[in-house]
């Protein structure tokens, strides 16, 4: 009986019927890291990050089989004022070098809904890593993108830090700890 159930697996799997997780690589040039936090209380300032690079693999017959792994510059950090992001990658904050990455590698997904789910990954920050959860939906998914006909997926995340966690808590609790984080990417097939 044993036999005949592995031969069954493996013929399905041969066939192709069983699907397996298929690579999306992101596309930089439409996804992004949006943070926010409260600056004394008197106003909500907000950055971001580019320069993704990273990898999606997909299943979508068993998302909660998927999985993410993404990097980008720590000193890709954009907040609209020079001298702010000086001041982060200085030892005040980052102490950040030109090879400073932060990533993203996920360890679990928890499917939520039919668009919707938890993915637990381990964010590093410098020498830095814990775990945290992203409130993730699957905006779009495309057999073939508009305008370079390859298979391309949309999603749009959340999370909450403590910048403390990560050993960057110069000023709090005066400038918030907490931070409100927004992700928004693109990812497609590309061969």
């Amino acid at each position: 009986m044993k036999q005949t159930l592995l031969a069954a697996i493996l013929a399905l799997s041969a066939t192709g019927v069983l699907a397996s997780p298929e690579k999306y690589d992101l596309d930089p040039g439409h996804s992004q890291v949006v943070f926010s936090y409260t600056h004394l209380g008197f106003s909500t300032t907000t950055g971001m990050f580019s320069g993704f690079e990273g990898v999606i693999m997909f299943d979508a017959e068993d998302p909660a089989a998927s999985s993410v792994s993404v990097s980008m510059p720590l000193m890709s950090m954009f907040t609209g004022w020079e001298k702010r992001e000086e001041h982060f990658m200085s030892e005040d904050f980052f102490g950040a070098s030109e090879a400073d990455l932060v990533t993203f590698t996920s360890t679990g997904i928890e499917v939520t809904g039919e668009t919707t789910a938890k993915i637990t990954g381990d964010l590093t920050i410098k020498d830095v890593t814990r775990s945290v959860v992203l409130d993730a939906t699957l905006n779009q998914k495309a057999d073939a993108h508009p305008m370079n006909n390859v298979p391309w997926l949309g999603f749009s995340a959340t999370t909450q830090l403590l910048r403390s966690d990560f050993g960057v808590d110069k000023f709090a609790p005066f400038v918030s700890d907490e931070i409100e984080v927004r992700i928004s990417i693109e990812a497609g097939k590309i061969e």
